[in-house]
């Protein structure tokens, strides 16, 4: 019934009565009447088939007004609904229908001006996972949660039991137990992360807040007993020997989990043999393991300040499975042949083993080939390093001829004291050194899903879809309101055109905040079974195979490259196994890793805040990156951003002209825009929110500067 319900409303583009779906499908019996009425309420709890307020059914994806999607809730009160693939929509809090953030919900779209709007009909899925909070104490001796995260709007009191040995100040993780109502829950506590005030338990509470847990329970451990801490020689069998190659890695000054290394070598041809080694974690975590199963449910380790949460222990992601320095390590290899115009002209696959001859820094290798400076530990590796600069430049330079997009965005890196309280924030340093690891590490992800892609086998891709033409359209409004005109065919959305806008806006003086709005206007890239190639990169064909200590969409890579490549299982019960798998795997690791890119986020707002606690009262100069109609966001030039609220500006009364891209003062006309250079002084910041707030200085009551 199902089936021939769902046929028939798919064709059917207005809302119907059941009589009339009855008489459509020619039912004649009360029996089957009834059944169809069962079947059009499953197929609405299911949010297949919308129910009007009429009584009449629609099958939801023919209902254009009506959508479904996550609510994402400002803490001013007003939301965005997301949606997967079309525009947000602006929710106002009238609107919002007791729904709280992060809820799914069902909403209806209604035209509001030049924007449109929605206006929540039911919330039909209110995820409260991974709850952390303060644990307050109220006078009649009741325990009640205060949430770290406050765009959710509840009320949480806690169980006696579940509290006992919590304090004031505890950080807790709590578990739902009872609805009272859409507004206040009982819960339990599961876990005391520490006290407010403890060092290290800032950073864990935003971790678990983003499903991120250090432990990984007793029955990894008991399966870590069983890991050796040497490679044996029963393991090497079937593997290719390299260690008698010149590899060798290079990572950051403190990086511990390495699981990359290169070699290159000229060929009598003219052309070079680049060498990709990648730790074959596969070998030590295999499927339906506890091993293997907390890495799917990681999906990738999560580098939060200095704490690093691993995918896999310490044991496997710092011993056994990374490349040091004079051991024997399990590795795959993709060995290039590249000839001088940076194409890939011949490649191979396998399983080997290596020793890497010397852990290399960015720092000291920057040196060698930017500064010409050789380190005497380094000097047997000179022409090595030079060679592979030599290679690097061409992988760029073919990159950069097929659209490669390079929108050079800054990253803070925050220093913390012993204690784990942010003492500075920096900018990271990028060089040629970065850059080549990255163009050979590209290099490799594509040879390996070519090869995959050619043989038309199921395969995990990264994938990054074409921009959304609205997100583009709004970015190159924003550029002629600036002032600046563009040549070339931009209405063409290609890698190209992209990278052609970002060479025309360079030499301007927003090109820093320019390049940042262009990237948020792009699509996120992400993991998926099926291959749409890679925008960003301009690649027909991409996955991730170099990062398998970090990354489980990569260890799964080395798990199908064993499968179709070692063990030549081609087998139709193998192939059709995995079609159905690896969809949910790529969804999975998807969500991940937005869940520790938000972490990381958060954790970077929470400790830039934290360091401008030592900072208040004192003047900087930054810029404005951000103007809204409550204030602009000025950026000091270590990447800390805060707000000017526009209540703070006292010479004037200003407006927000969005036409402008500009807060205008209504008497002195002073204009503040999108890249002027201002003097600040830091007034408030609060760790708790993440919150830095600045007043302007330098301008008198009547606008005058001082």
């Amino acid at each position: 019934m199902k089936e021939r319900v769902l046929q028939l409303l798919s064709g059917i583009h207005e809302a119907k009565e059941v009589i009339e779906i009855n008489d459509l499908l020619g039912l004649k019996t009360a029996a089957l009447y009834k059944e169809l009425q069962d079947t059009l309420n499953a197929l609405v709890d299911e949010y297949l088939v919308f129910l009007t307020k009429k009584g009449k059914y629609i099958l939801l994806k023919n209902c254009p007004g009506i959508k479904i999607g996550r609510l994402s809730v400002n803490k001013k009160g007003f939301g965005f609904v997301i949606l997967e693939r079309e525009e947000d929509l602006y929710v106002d809090k009238k609107n919002i229908n007791g729904a709280i953030h992060d809820d799914i919900v069902l909403v209806e779209v209604f035209s509001s001006g030049v924007r449109k709007e929605a206006r929540v009909i039911r919330v039909i899925k209110r995820d409260l996972k991974n709850l952390v909070g303060e644990v307050l104490f109220s006078e009649n001796g009741k325990c009640y949660l205060d949430l770290d995260d406050d765009k959710k709007d509840i009320i949480i009191e806690l169980t006696t039991s579940s509290a006992k040995d919590c304090v004031e100040g505890h950080k807790v993780v709590v578990q739902i137990v009872k609805e009272v109502n859409k507004r206040k829950y009982i819960a339990e506590v599961v876990k005391i992360i520490g006290h407010k005030n403890d060092p290290g338990t800032d950073i864990l509470s935003i971790a678990y807040k983003h499903g991120i847990y250090e432990d990984f329970g007793s029955e990894v451990e008991e399966e870590l007993t069983h890991i050796p801490n040497v490679v044996s020689d029963k393991e090497l069998i079937g593997r290719k020997d390299l260690t008698n190659e010149v590899i060798f890695t290079i990572d950051g000054d403190d990086t511990k989990d390495i699981d990359d290394a290169i070699g290159i070598k000229m060929l009598d041809n003219g052309n070079y043999e680049l060498g990709v080694h990648i730790a074959d974690v596969s070998h030590y975590v295999k499927e339906n393991t506890a091993l293997g199963d907390a890495a799917y449910d990681r999906g990738t380790s999560s580098y939060l300040a200095d704490t690093v949460i691993p995918m896999i222990p310490h044991k496997l992601s710092n011993g056994i499975c990374s490349l040091n320095e004079g051991v024997i390590r399990l590795s795959m290899s993709c060995v290039m042949e590249i000839n001088p115009a940076g194409k890939v002209e011949r490649y191979d696959i396998f399983p080997s083993f290596i020793r890497s001859r010397k852990k290399m820094t960015y720092k000291k290798v920057n040196d060698v080939i930017v500064r010409g400076i050789v380190a005497p530990d380094y000097e047997v590796f000179r022409d090595d390093l030079l060679l592979m600069n030599e290679l690097h430049q061409i992988l760029r330079k073919e990159k950069n001829s097929r659209g490669y997009i390079n929108f050079d965005i800054d990253e803070a890196k925050i220093v913390q004291d012993a204690t784990g309280k942010a003492i500075d924030v920096v900018k990271r340093t990028r060089e040629e050194g970065e850059m080549l690891i990255e163009d050979f590490m590209i290099a490799a992800n594509e040879t390996v899903a070519n090869h995959i892609y050619q043989m038309e086998l199921p395969f995990v891709y990264r994938i990054h879809d074409t921009p959304k033409p609205e997100k583009v359209e709004e970015f190159m409004t924003m550029i002629k309101i600036l002032g600046y005109k563009l040549h070339g065919k931009i209405n063409e959305f290609s890698p190209k055109t992209i990278q052609n806008i970002l060479e025309q806006l360079k030499d301007k003086k927003e090109f820093p905040i320019l390049s940042s709005l262009l990237l948020r206007s792009m699509r996120k890239a992400e993991y998926s079974k099926e291959n749409i190639g890679h925008f960003g990169l301009a690649s027909k064909a991409y996955t991730h195979f170099t990062s398998p200590i970090r990354r489980y969409p990569d260890l799964v890579v080395h798990r199908l490259l064993k499968t179709y490549l070692v063990e030549h299982d081609l087998s139709m019960t193998t192939i059709h196994t995995l079609e159905n798998n690896l969809a949910e795997i790529a969804g999975h690791s998807s969500e991940r890793e937005v869940a520790a890119v938000d972490a990381e986020r958060d954790v970077l707002d929470m400790k830039m805040a934290e360091y401008m606690q030592d900072h208040i009262g004192e003047e900087f100069e930054g810029t404005i990156t951000t103007i809204t109609n409550f204030g602009f966001f000025v950026e000091l030039p270590n990447l800390v951003e805060g707000l000017v609220h526009v209540q703070t500006l006292k010479d004037d009364y200003y407006t927000y002209i969005p036409e402008l891209l500009a807060m205008i003062g209504k008497t002195t006309k002073r204009t503040y825009r999108l890249g002027d250079k201002v003097c600040v002084k830091c007034v408030a910041a609060v760790k708790e929110t993440s919150m830095v707030d600045f007043e302007l200085v330098g301008v008198d009551k009547n606008g005058n500067k001082k």
